[in-house]
């Protein structure tokens, strides 16, 4: 599915977000930027798709960003955009090529949510954690306005579909985007899965009023 819409992935995720989305990941890029003691530290972009936020990354931290996807058309993409500057692997996000405790931060956007297991997931992100290094999620979640939850969620389930469908060809692959969101845990609830999967100090901040949300959570020392 990701490989069928792979040339229009971009020009849709600018399009239907009104921009947002490179401001989330410029937010992102900060808090990373926050945690880390040197831009010396190495970072891994896990599901990097096309390459946005690892080069978002890069550019803002200036620190060694490794990306990493199962998708080989979005990383042909990202490798034309990264031109050399940022190592990209092919790779499954549920049994990722690197050795325990790699890597001082390990980051996902809109990417936890088509893993089979969350849980898996998170737990293998945290394996290839350092000890005291930080893990970022940037997910879809659900709008904290009682006002502004009706009219993304029509927005979402009816507008992106058509539009997406539209331009990319798949509608399919846009109708499963508003699926997974609502079978994907809230906010809440993805906090208590990231302490149960052995992170502390986790904590959350709603983006757009909670249309997406930035979760973060270290690896115990």
């Amino acid at each position: 599915m990701f490989g069928r819409i792979a040339k229009r992935y971009d020009l849709l995720n600018h399009l239907l977000s009104g921009n947002v989305d490179k401001r989330w990941r410029r937010i992102v890029a900060a808090r990373v930027r926050e945690k880390l003691l040197s831009n010396e530290g190495r970072v891994l972009d896990v599901a990097c798709g096309t390459g946005d936020l690892s080069l978002t990354l890069f550019d803002i931290i200036g620190a060694r960003v490794v990306g990493t996807d199962f998708c080989r058309p979005m990383l042909e993409i990202a490798a034309a955009k990264t031109a050399d500057r940022i190592p990209l692997i092919e790779g499954d996000a549920l049994n990722l090529p690197f050795r325990d405790g790699s890597f001082e931060v390990v980051t996902i956007a809109f990417g936890l949510r088509n893993l089979a297991s969350v849980e898996g997931g998170l737990a293998e992100l945290r394996r290839v954690l350092k000890p005291g290094g930080w893990v970022a999620v940037l997910e879809f979640s659900r709008p904290a306005n009682a006002m502004l939850r009706p009219l993304f969620g029509l927005y979402f389930t009816r507008v992106l579909p058509l539009m997406g469908g539209l331009i990319s060809g798949s509608r399919s692959a846009y109708s499963y985007l508003p699926a997974s969101v609502q079978k994907f845990p809230d906010q809440t609830q993805l906090s208590l899965l990231m302490q149960q999967a052995g992170f502390d100090q986790v904590q959350f901040e709603n983006l757009t009023g909670g249309i997406a949300a930035l979760h973060m959570g270290r690896r115990p020392k």
